[in-house]
């Protein structure tokens, strides 16, 4: 077994639908600036009706693989994460690998929500550690088609986007996952929900917009738990990793809305300018967020050989965790 972990590679993709501020707060009758006041939100991109989830994800996907530079054929696995897969069944990952060239290649869906690619790169850092191949962390969503325009709590913050990261074995274990931490609270189930959908309430018709569509019921107990969670899961994973929020080189939080993250930044004694923000051009795009704003701050920064990193998220379910990364 490998005694770590490395990322190899990152990838980005949106689609090529921008929408501004001011077109959904003219729809919902809201005054101007309100969105980017509370959210932090300037922009965010929707999907065309040619784009499809599989796409996004294969165009991600694509620009990690060649970034890391190594053989595809060497990719053990796929994860993945998201909340709106091109169907119900079969999964989209398989279709993504074969789109990608990936043979001989394990690929499956994580449905983890705005927590998802947290625990889908955990799960490949096993992998990658015990089988000794790289992985391939895809996040992508496409919830422009599940919000629904008329709630003002939702139609505001989600986006289309997806980011991916490659991962392969390696022998430093200052490299990798260094410290992790997940969590979840069921009481609080119901403060994100697609209502229909699942076997509870199947798609038979007879069902109203606000069955099928993303509903968020209390705004104010969203914000306040995933403050509590992303505060306490990052300090349980830097404790694991024997280390101090100052140790934090970047600080790369869940794009879930930039008053969030910057109350859990204020909580853990981080520096503003060690945050790494992409939300005001993005938007939320759930588990896709922190994927993407890895490969976007590589881009604008390249990451540099034992920088450290911290990455956080919580969401739907409620489910969140945390993540101590050496670069």
């Amino acid at each position: 077994m490998n005694r770590s972990s490395r990322l190899l590679g990152f990838g980005h993709h949106a689609p090529a639908g921008k929408v501004e501020n001011p077109e959904i707060e003219n729809r919902l009758g809201l005054e101007p600036g309100w969105i980017e006041r509370r959210t932090g939100i300037r922009s965010r991109f929707w999907a065309t009706e040619e784009d499809t989830l599989s796409g996004l994800a294969t165009q991600a996907g694509d620009m990690a693989l060649a970034g890391a530079g190594i053989d595809r054929d060497d990719i053990g696995l796929l994860l993945l994460a998201t909340s709106t897969p091109d169907h119900l069944l079969p999964p989209s990952a398989p279709l993504v690998a074969h789109r990608l060239g990936l043979r001989r290649t394990g690929a499956v869906d994580l449905t983890g929500a705005c927590a998802g690619f947290i625990y889908a790169l955990m799960f490949a850092d096993g992998f990658t550690r015990l089988h000794g191949k790289p992985s391939l962390v895809i996040a992508a969503n496409i919830l422009s088609r599940r919000i629904n325009p008329a709630e003002r709590a939702s139609a505001v913050l989600f986006a289309d986007a997806a980011g991916a990261v490659v991962i392969g074995p390696c022998e430093d274990d200052d490299r990798g996952i260094l410290g992790a931490s997940v969590d979840s609270d069921g009481s609080r189930y119901g403060l994100i929900q697609i209502p229909a959908g699942g076997s509870n309430i199947p798609f038979y018709g007879g069902l109203d917009l606000g069955q099928t569509r993303m509903t968020i019921t209390d705004g104010r107990e969203v914000f306040a738990k995933a403050v509590e969670m992303m505060t306490a899961c990052s300090q349980d994973a830097l404790a694991a990793a024997q280390m101090q929020p100052q140790d934090i080189d970047r600080f790369v939080p869940h794009q879930a809305n930039a008053r969030i993250f910057d109350a859990v930044g204020r909580n853990l004694g981080i520096a503003d300018q060690a945050i790494v923000k992409t939300i005001a051009d993005y938007g939320n795009s759930s588990a896709a967020t922190i994927p993407l704003s890895l490969s976007l701050a590589n881009q604008a920064e390249p990451f540099r050989p034992g920088e450290k990193l911290l990455l956080a998220a919580a969401g739907a379910g409620l489910s969140g965790g945390a993540l101590v990364v050496g670069i």
